[in-house]
């Protein structure tokens, strides 16, 4: 059987890890790739993901769901690094206004009717 790769992309406290974790109890081989720490824009690509999910917050979410020590200028920049991967991602989640337990939704609602996808058994 085919293993799917679910990359999972976006801009720091945007819900990656959760979302990986969540995927991967449902069955997916879900990875959190750290574009927004890398300086090439072509990161995510590495890791060659059959599928790709891009998350983002904005900074007044970012900084309710965790202390942050950064503004909006590194916001920015992050997104910066990130627009390659926003622009080939298969799905795209605003979190925001999200619970986790939404974006989970949306996210396998999308990989469910998804022609390519294969379960990881």
């Amino acid at each position: 059987m085919l293993t799917l790769v679910v990359g999972v992309v976006g801009n720091c406290v945007s819900g990656k890890t959760t979302l990986v974790q969540a995927l991967k109890l449902h069955g997916y081989h879900a990875v959190n790739i750290p574009q927004e720490h890398s300086v090439s824009q072509r990161f995510f690509r590495r890791l060659a993901p059959d599928y790709l999910i891009y998350l983002s917050c904005n900074l007044a979410t970012a900084k309710k769901r965790r202390q942050i020590s950064w503004g909006q200028e590194k916001l920015d920049e992050q997104w910066q690094v990130l627009a390659l991967a926003k622009e080939h991602a298969n799905l795209v989640i605003a979190t925001d206004d999200l619970s986790s337990g939404e974006v989970l939704a949306t996210a396998l609602t999308a990989l469910e009717s998804s022609v390519v996808i294969h379960r990881v058994k």
